[in-house]
């Protein structure tokens, strides 16, 4: 064949004349010209064999005089020396592959030699990784021991189009025009909010393109969306010339003239509805007979002693219900006066999750011991941020 210019004889080359190299890839003579020679070997950056080799007869001989080869490519620009760590002088410290010079390193493994081993197990830093959509880093970043770096790093040393704990926001989305210089963002008519344009009243669309035709004036139409709520839609939807559409888009849940009506409120963090002991209505539990509480969940009846009971109910430090509730049947019920007051021994103040628009949770996930645990599609600390699919 064409590329074949000697005989195997016992894993060595012998080369037919006029040709050499281990595997007699080069010419004796060559008919090129010194300077188109140079041409050939020249890598992108125009620099011969990447300087780490020779050039003959426009082909690069990689540098490998102690016989590694760990100098390699058509230019020479492949140095697997970068991958050898310094201590143990293991390739990638024998936590990874070494391909072209850069390390991959083995789940729990990260730096530049994998030399580091991560302090959480590869599965809570899969799981801390893991955008909405159930991407790693939403396929746009790099997990490393539950953080994702996201594969965009604006030049001009700002952070890029790509960020958010798991690379969710992409602000790319939002540009009129799609090219990275242009502050064409939401066409000039809204805000651009992790990847997706929030329109300025009097505009819609996804790129806030649209002009509203809507002869109601923007007071007039938040005043219809509002109702008797405080906010348009109850904060749990967007309102268009007076018309609320429920967050998220299709979901049952959510329903009323201005959202008010929200059932997953009745739901615990299992997703059970009232405890299976009611119905739901409007967001509110309507306990079966011989039950009541929030989510019925306290039978009315106990076949518990006073005493195994209030065993139950104290916290460690021997207190009852953190002297914040009363006991019943073993489970503490908390005052409801403090409205704020939760957990199983009413040791938790829901004012300590974050809110937004002055509500907790922004009305979007449930306050569990003062962190928001977000419903679906919802994101952020306070569950502020919506990351569904488009509006419908």
């Amino acid at each position: 064949s064409k590329g074949c210019h000697g005989k195997c004889n016992c894993g060595k080359c012998k080369c037919d004349e006029g040709w050499y190299g281990d595997a007699c890839q080069y010419p004796t003579n060559c008919d090129l010209t010194k300077k188109k020679s140079n041409q050939m070997c020249k890598n992108s950056q125009d620099i011969i064999c990447s300087n780490a080799g020779t050039c003959h007869c426009g082909r690069c001989k990689c540098d490998n005089s102690d016989g590694s080869g760990l100098v390699y490519g058509k230019f020479c620009e492949c140095d697997d020396r970068e991958c050898i760590d310094d201590e143990t002088e293991e390739i990638c410290g024998g936590h990874g592959k070494c391909y072209c010079g850069n390390c991959y390193c083995k789940a729990g493994w990260h730096g530049d030699k994998c030399e580091f081993q991560c302090d959480i197990t590869p599965w809570e830093s899969k799981r801390r990784c893991t955008s909405p959509d159930g991407k790693i880093c939403s396929n746009r970043g790099t997990c490393v021991c539950g953080e994702c770096s996201c594969h965009d790093v604006d030049p001009t040393g700002d952070w890029g189009d790509i960020h958010g704990d798991t690379c969710e926001c992409d602000e790319r989305d939002c540009r009129a025009v799609y090219d990275r210089y242009s502050d064409d963002f939401c066409s000039g008519h809204g805000q651009c909010n992790c990847g997706r344009c929030d329109c300025k009243a009097g505009w819609h669309g996804k790129k806030c393109e649209h002009p509203q035709s809507c002869i109601l004036s923007a007071e007039e139409s938040i005043r219809r969306c509002q109702g008797s709520s405080d906010l348009p839609c109850s904060g749990r939807g967007k309102c268009e010339c007076g018309k609320c559409t429920c967050y998220p888009p299709g979901d049952h849940r959510v329903y009323g003239k201005t959202c008010e009506c929200d059932d997953r409120r009745c739901e615990d963090l299992d997703g059970v509805v009232c405890g299976g002991h009611g119905t739901c209505s409007c967001g509110r539990c309507v306990c079966e007979r011989g039950w009541f509480g929030k989510l019925c969940q306290h039978p009315r009846k106990c076949n518990m002693t006073e005493e195994q009971s209030k065993n139950l109910c104290e916290s460690a430090d021997g207190i009852l219900c953190s002297a914040k509730g009363s006991c019943h049947c073993g489970k503490c019920i908390c005052s409801a006066e403090e409205w704020y007051i939760s957990g199983e021994f009413c040791d938790c103040d829901d004012r300590d999750c974050d809110k937004h628009d002055g509500l907790i949770c922004t009305g979007n996930g449930i306050c569990s011991c003062g962190n928001c645990e977000c419903w679906d599609g919802w994101n952020g600390n306070a569950c502020e941020i919506w990351l569904g699919s488009e509006y419908p």
